[in-house]
C-alpha cells in the first residue's frame, strides 16, 4: 500500500512540473507530452541525410545539432496532401526540465508551402534555436492536429 501511495504522489508531482508558456497555441495539450516515446529517437534515412521518422517527417540540419545557436533546418513531410493550405506548428519539449519552448525563431506557427523535395511530399525551411542541451521532443502539428513527434538528443 505504501508503494501505491508513493507512485501516485510521484506521478502527481511529475504532472504538476509541466510548464506550458502563456502564448502556446490553444490546441497544444499537456496529454500529448505525456505520450512522448523517448525511446523512439529520430534516425537518419534517405540519400540526403534526413533525420526523423521515415516516411512521416524529418529534418536536414547541421550534422551536430547544437543548443543556444540559430540553425537552419529544412523540414520534410510525407502525407501532407495540400502543403500550400497547411499550417505547421512546431513545439519543443525538454525532457529533463519538462518545459515547453518555441524553437522556430519565426513563431509557433507558419505555412508549409513547399512542394516535394528529397523524396518528401512537402517541405518548409526555418531557423531553429534549441535553448539547452538534452533530450528534446519536437511535436509537429499540421492544421492544429498532432502530425508527428521527433525525438533528438542535443549534446551541446
Amino acid at each position: 500500500m505504501l508503494f501505491g501511495m508513493a507512485a501516485c504522489t510521484s506521478s502527481k508531482a511529475a504532472k504538476e512540473k509541466l510548464i506550458l508558456p502563456d502564448n502556446v497555441p490553444t490546441f497544444v495539450q499537456e496529454k500529448e507530452f505525456e505520450k512522448v516515446n523517448w525511446e523512439r529517437k529520430a534516425v537518419e534515412f534517405g540519400e540526403r541525410g534526413i533525420v526523423g521518422n521515415k516516411n512521416k517527417s524529418g529534418v536536414i540540419a547541421p550534422e551536430e545539432m547544437k543548443s543556444e545557436r540559430t540553425e537552419k533546418w529544412m523540414w520534410h513531410f510525407w502525407g501532407v496532401e495540400k502543403p500550400e493550405d497547411t499550417s505547421l506548428t512546431v513545439v519543443g519539449y525538454h525532457k529533463e526540465t519538462e518545459t515547453v519552448h518555441q524553437i522556430v525563431t519565426e513563431g509557433w506557427t507558419r505555412g508549409i508551402g513547399g512542394g516535394s523535395v528529397n523524396g518528401a511530399d512537402s517541405h518548409a525551411v526555418s531557423h531553429v534555436v534549441i535553448p539547452k542541451p538534452g533530450e528534446w521532443a519536437i511535436l509537429l502539428y499540421t492544421n492544429e492536429k498532432l502530425f508527428d513527434t521527433l525525438v533528438f538528443d542535443i549534446k551541446k
